[in-house]
């Protein structure tokens, strides 16, 4: 009798569940949706942050590792037969290492943005497919965060010679326009790089969420989330 009991309970616990996530998105209310999106904000912030802000976070990541400019990319049969291989080989590194260091700043403006959503953000969100969280993050953030990476990143670029002969270069060259903006200068490219990384790896955690809202471990995820299937 137990049994059976205790097999009823789990049946309708079940059935509760899947009910909950067979809500429809005009049956959320506005409280919910906010709550639900807040969460999977913070928790796409949290993981871009834990996986990208840690020694080797983006040199070890293929998806985000930050190769040389094109320019030198382009140069480098030539410059390795002139002997400045290990330079380049360095210079990667650097550039790499800069861009963990500098991405954990992004954490403090990434929760301000979470908290700064309105209940129209979270619609538009909601109905903007699947990478709403992730452009929602990018209009609110990726001009401060630039200001914030710039210096941390020169900090550590400035250390490789190579560095400074490239921006001494391109700063010549890039006044005829023959080279991309960003890559006028070293700090500037790997900046650009981060920020594009940083919104890599919250792009994947949206879609993960997106796919299997209840895997994402919250309840209120689950529940936005899942109506949205």
């Amino acid at each position: 009798m137990r049994r059976v009991y205790q097999t009823a309970v789990t049946l309708t616990l079940a059935v509760t569940a899947s009910a909950a996530l067979a809500l429809s998105l005009s049956d959320l209310s506005n409280q919910d949706a906010s709550s639900g999106l807040k969460a999977a904000l913070q928790k796409g912030a949290d993981v871009a942050v834990s996986k990208l802000g840690v020694e080797n976070g983006f040199l070890n990541n293929d998806k985000v590792k930050i190769g040389l400019p094109s320019v030198l990319d382009k140069a480098m049969p030539l410059l390795r037969m002139t002997g400045q291989g290990q330079k380049l080989d360095d210079l990667v590194v650097s550039m790499n290492h800069a861009a963990e260091q500098a991405v954990p700043l992004a954490k403090p403006l990434l929760l301000n943005a979470v908290k700064s959503m309105s209940v129209t953000d979270a619609k538009n969100i909601l109905t903007g497919g699947d990478t709403s969280v992730t452009d929602f993050f990018k209009a609110k953030t990726s001009a401060q965060l630039g200001q914030k990476f710039l210096p941390i990143v020169k900090g550590v670029t400035d250390r490789n010679g190579l560095s400074a002969q490239y921006n001494s270069v391109m700063g010549q060259v890039g006044k005829t326009g023959m080279v991309p903006a960003q890559q006028s200068t070293v700090e500037g490219y790997v900046t650009q790089r981060a920020l594009d990384g940083l919104y890599t790896i919250i792009g994947d955690e949206e879609k993960a969420i997106r796919q299997d809202p209840v895997g994402a471990g919250s309840a209120i995820i689950g529940k936005v989330f899942g109506a949205l299937k």
